[in-house]
């Protein structure tokens, strides 16, 4: 790039010391002459840029570069036509600065966590986490050894009611920091650590990545996934965005790099599809790979691309005006029920939309478990607690949190 522009000045100081020695005519060709190289500089600009700001700003930087030429070797130019150019030359330069701070600002910027898993927090005054509508057939003793629970963020609000429902009605007299060290919230990611070192009993996740699998085979340790719920995973886009469904196909098209622009799946004007990932590990991610992709490899994610936390993805799509041709993908419950403050549109995936009662009837092709994940040396707590979440005691907590239960699901195998 550095040796183009070179290149591009190398020709413009030639032709102008050719007209200088030359005539009127002479002046006229050269400067045609030299708007070649300005634009085939802007040509190779925007052909790496698709935004319409940028193309604008660019494109009236070079006009101006070349008008001021032009009126120099012509011996057009006067003080107050000068200046009159200059501020013009000096407004498109600020807003290509300008357009390229604001997309550097966007790709900074950090996207907050909207929803706060911490309003569920079990035995605290005004949780959000619901009750059961009946006396337990199970209930831990103050003086039982608590399985200590940990999980995904969007899974928070089952496992918190599970607990407020089977563990001992002293821990209302702790403080809130104290009843999250047995009832965490560490994500996807880090709860799969926890419980191969050994920091948790149960988790509540959608299932490993390879790189999870691989981190208890490396330590010895042998995880026992018992499916506990249904789930839709889902993609989604900005309201302002016409589609209303995707193929499975088009969507692997999208994240595997091969579709790149809304125009190619029907949708004029939108420009480049803007697909975001979450972080690797996280339990969307890695639904995205294994009933997603499959066998077709995802592609990189640029940093801007990759949003942490399930909150951040969907307020990426629903928010700012040049998201608009965003798409992502989270879990149903997730960004209908906990993220309510954003505005997206679920897609449906092969013209089946992911309502509950789809997920129920198996007609949603990405409907898939969720796990409460044991060690196979877990104790007896463990067991007689994951016993329970499998019981209709347990399953009618999963199902008034607002995800299916498996004993109304209609596909339950994986």
């Amino acid at each position: 790039m550095i040796l183009l522009i070179l290149i591009g000045l190398l020709l413009l100081a030639v032709n102008i010391f050719l007209i200088w020695q030359g005539g009127r005519g002479s002046a006229i060709a050269s400067t045609c002459v030299n708007a070649v190289p300005v634009g085939f500089f802007l040509l190779l600009v925007l052909s790496f840029d698709r935004d319409w700001y940028h193309f604008v700003t660019w494109i009236a930087a070079g006009v101006l570069l070349i008008g001021f030429i032009s009126g120099w070797v012509l011996r057009f130019w006067n003080i107050r036509k000068f200046f009159v150019w200059l501020l013009c030359f000096a407004l498109s330069v600020g807003g290509i600065w300008g357009s390229y701070r604001y997309d550097q600002y966007l790709r900074d910027i950090t996207l907050p966590e909207y929803f706060d898993y911490q309003t569920y927090t079990p035995f605290t005054a005004n949780s959000l986490a619901v009750s059961l509508d009946e006396e337990p057939s199970l209930h831990f003793a103050e003086s039982d050894t608590l399985p200590k629970l940990d999980g995904a963020t969007a899974l928070y609000p089952v496992y918190a009611a599970i607990a407020q429902a089977v563990y001992p009605d002293t821990m209302a007299d702790m403080e809130p920091w104290e009843i999250r060290k047995t009832v965490a919230c560490s994500t996807t990611t880090n709860a799969y650590r926890h419980i191969v070192d050994g920091e948790s009993d149960v988790i509540f996740v959608a299932g490993p990545s390879q790189e999870q699998e691989a981190y208890a085979a490396e330590h010895g340790v042998e995880l026992v996934y018992t499916p506990i719920g249904r789930e839709a995973f889902v993609f989604f886009v900005h309201p302002g965005n016409p589609i209303d469904s995707l193929t499975l196909g088009q969507i692997r098209g999208v994240y595997s790099g091969e579709v790149t622009q809304w125009d190619q799946l029907g949708v004029n004007g939108l420009g480049r599809i803007l697909a975001y990932q979450r972080d690797e590990g996280s339990g969307s991610q890695t639904a995205l790979q294994r009933f997603v992709m499959r066998d077709t490899p995802l592609m990189p994610a640029e940093k801007e691309d990759r949003v942490d936390g399930m909150g951040g993805i969907v307020e990426s799509v629903s928010s700012y005006k040049n998201h608009r041709n965003a798409i992502g993908f989270s879990f149903r419950f997730y960004c209908t029920a906990l993220m309510k403050g954003f505005a997206v549109k679920l897609l449906a995936v092969n013209g089946v939309e992911p309502t509950v009662e789809n997920i129920e009837n198996g007609a949603y092709p990405l409907a898939s478990n969720f796990y409460a994940v044991t060690r196979s040396d877990a104790d007896d707590n463990t067991l007689a607690l994951l016993a329970w979440i499998c019981s209709s005691q347990g399953q009618s907590l999963v199902e008034k949190t607002g995800y299916t239960p498996l004993q109304t699901a209609a596909g339950q195998a994986e």
